[in-house]
């Protein structure tokens, strides 16, 4: 509990002083360019994951290895997070076996080829503010490129972003089509005759983001 509670504090610390999302103007990779950048401190920041089939779902969580977010005055403009695939968890298997099954089917290379590819990355190409935000919703929608098992498609989700002194922090939920990385192992889009046995095409990352300024 205490891994899951010291990160939500600091968000909180963070995104409570964020700036309206009116106030947060040219979000862009222009306006990254020397932008001071803010060092992602994984041993603070979170990210989850849930997959679901026709019959079931497992949910878990993932480590991010590094990464960084531009800051330009009080708003965030750019950046990269890298993920080491190598720590995927499935956190609602409880049986050890049965964990080290699952996780090692999906680093096999009919998922994420971890041998081969054992990063993920996004890169944050804008950031533009939402109009009107509520204080505790998303402000802001981050478009960004994504890489996974080698395959790079840009994709753009909403969040909350915020920088408070030497913080900077960005949290969300993003779904993502495994298909358009590759990954058509059990997807009936593919495979129209499997069925009660597909996987859906896509899956749910939760992410709290917290980075530092150096």
């Amino acid at each position: 509990m205490k891994n899951l509670l010291l990160p939500a504090l600091f968000a909180v610390a963070v995104l409570g002083a964020a700036p309206a999302a009116s106030a947060q103007k040219n979000n862009s990779a222009k306006m990254a360019t020397n932008a001071p950048a803010y060092a992602v401190q994984p041993q603070l920041s979170t990210l989850g994951w849930e997959g679901k089939a026709v019959t079931h779902g497992h949910n878990g969580t993932m480590n991010f290895s590094s990464g960084e977010l531009l800051v330009k005055g009080n708003a965030i403009v750019g950046g990269t997070v890298t993920v080491d695939m190598k720590t995927m968890k499935a956190t609602d298997i409880k049986d050890e076996s049965s964990q080290g099954k699952f996780v090692g089917h999906m680093s096999s290379d009919d998922f994420f080829g971890v041998a081969t590819y054992p990063t993920s990355t996004f890169k944050i190409v804008s950031v533009a503010p939402i109009k009107g935000a509520a204080k505790e919703a998303d402000n802001a929608t981050i478009t960004g490129d994504m890489t996974i098992k080698g395959v790079t498609q840009r994709i753009s989700f909403p969040a909350k972003v915020g920088v408070k002194g030497d913080l900077a922090s960005a949290t969300g939920k993003v779904t993502i089509d495994r298909t358009k990385f590759g990954l058509k192992y059990g997807s009936k889009s593919f495979f129209e005759s499997i069925g009660d046995k597909a996987i859906y095409d896509t899956f749910d990352l939760t992410f709290n983001v917290i980075a530092k300024k150096a």
